[in-house]
């Protein structure tokens, strides 16, 4: 019987070929599965942030009545030494924290901001940051996001608001405001941002002031609710890439 050797051995040329096509493969294929595993943490944070704080509060309830009557978060101006407001502002943002939600939430620690509006910064398990004063509360799905800031020296502010619907999200908690402005969010917990909403999708989106769109005046606050009224999932044709 006559025997035959096959011989499988590959040319440099086609070794090359082989590893410029996987190159090009994967340079198109990584960034798409990175944007999308960026969703699925902001979606899954940002319902998990959702329940963990409404139902805090709600427990709170039971031993501190109602929301609406709490302690408000107060801010107040800080006089410097020429008896001039020196800009900044002081708040109680972390004793209300301490005395209201830490009790019935879980968190890795609570620090006071390097803001000019003394925000509270909340650490939570799952590597998301909440920073808060006053009624406004801005969620980081990943805190690093905000800790960014800080190493580009932009520290002494609460948030860039480029990246608003993107890398943090605005909500609002005024259970005590009765006001047509404020109608979706008195005597509520802690819900996206609504005030002055008409209920309509297409303000959420169109508003040239704070909707969910790339261009606006000020920041894209309506993304946050855009999102919950998708389920908490980031609606097919989002203006905003991850």
């Amino acid at each position: 019987m006559k025997l035959y050797k096959f011989s499988f051995g590959f040319t440099l040329a086609e070794v090359l070929i082989t590893l410029g096509i996987i190159g090009i493969v994967a340079a198109l294929t990584i960034p798409n599965v990175t944007s999308h595993y960026r969703k699925k943490v902001v979606e899954t944070r940002l319902a998990k942030f959702y329940s963990v704080m409404n139902q805090a509060i709600q427990m709170s309830e039971k031993d501190n009545g109602p929301k609406e009557y709490w302690e408000h978060i107060l801010t107040e101006d800080i006089i410097g030494d020429d008896g001039n407001p020196t800009g900044e502002v002081k708040s109680n943002s972390i004793e209300w924290f301490n005395e209201y939600l830490k009790p019935y939430i879980k968190i890795l620690q609570i620090k006071e901001s390097d803001t000019f509006e003394d925000k509270a910064m909340v650490y939570f398990p799952d590597g998301s940051l909440l920073l808060f004063s006053g009624s406004s509360f801005l969620f980081y799905p990943e805190a690093k996001d905000y800790e960014q800031y800080e190493k580009e020296g932009s520290s002494l502010i609460d948030r860039i608001r480029e990246d608003c619907g993107v890398k943090y999200f605005t909500f609002l908690f005024i259970p005590y405001e009765d006001s047509f402005a404020n109608k979706y969010h008195y005597k509520h917990g802690v819900e996206p941002y609504k005030r002055n909403w008409d209920g309509t999708t297409d303000m959420l989106k169109n508003n040239s002031y704070i909707g969910c769109r790339k261009d606006v005046s000020n920041e894209r606050a309506y993304c946050t609710a855009l999102i919950q009224l998708n389920g908490w999932k980031i609606p097919d044709g989002y203006p905003l890439k991850f």
